[in-house]
Formats: structure tokens, sequence, C-alpha cells
């Protein structure tokens, strides 16, 4: 699986703060997955740094990869 990073995910994970190595930890210890409110993109349910978080995926079927759009911390 790749991750490609473009401006706009790098901007939101600098604000965020994290990084490239800890979305791949979100993703590969994810709780949940359903769809999101866009067709084609999926939410995934994960914890970072003791917090519940989404990632914000779409699938690339061309290049088998999957596209993070965002993450985000889910306020309580």
């Amino acid at each position: 699986m790749a991750i490609p990073a473009d401006e706009y995910l790098t901007g939101f994970m600098a604000d965020r703060d994290f990084n490239e190595v800890d979305v791949r930890r979100m993703l590969s210890g994810a709780s949940g997955l359903r769809p999101d409110t866009v067709p084609g993109r999926w939410r995934i349910k994960t914890r970072h740094r003791r917090a519940t978080w989404e990632v914000i995926v779409e699938p690339d079927t061309h290049g088998q990869l999957v596209v993070v759009i965002t993450a985000y911390r889910v306020e309580p």
C-alpha cells in the first residue's frame, strides 16, 4: 500500500501534528470502516496518541493505492 502525500495533506499533517509514519500506523490499527458522505471515499476509525481519529481515504483502483484525503481527531 502506498500513501501519496500531496501539498494539501502535508499542510494538514503539520497543522494537526502527525506525519506519514503516523498515518501508516493509524491505518494498520484501524478498528472500523464506513462509507464517507462523498461517494467513493471511506472513513477509517482508528486511534492515535490515545485519542479517536478518522482517516478519510479514496481507493485508486488504477494504481492499486489508497489515497489519504485527510485525517483528524474525533472530538468526544
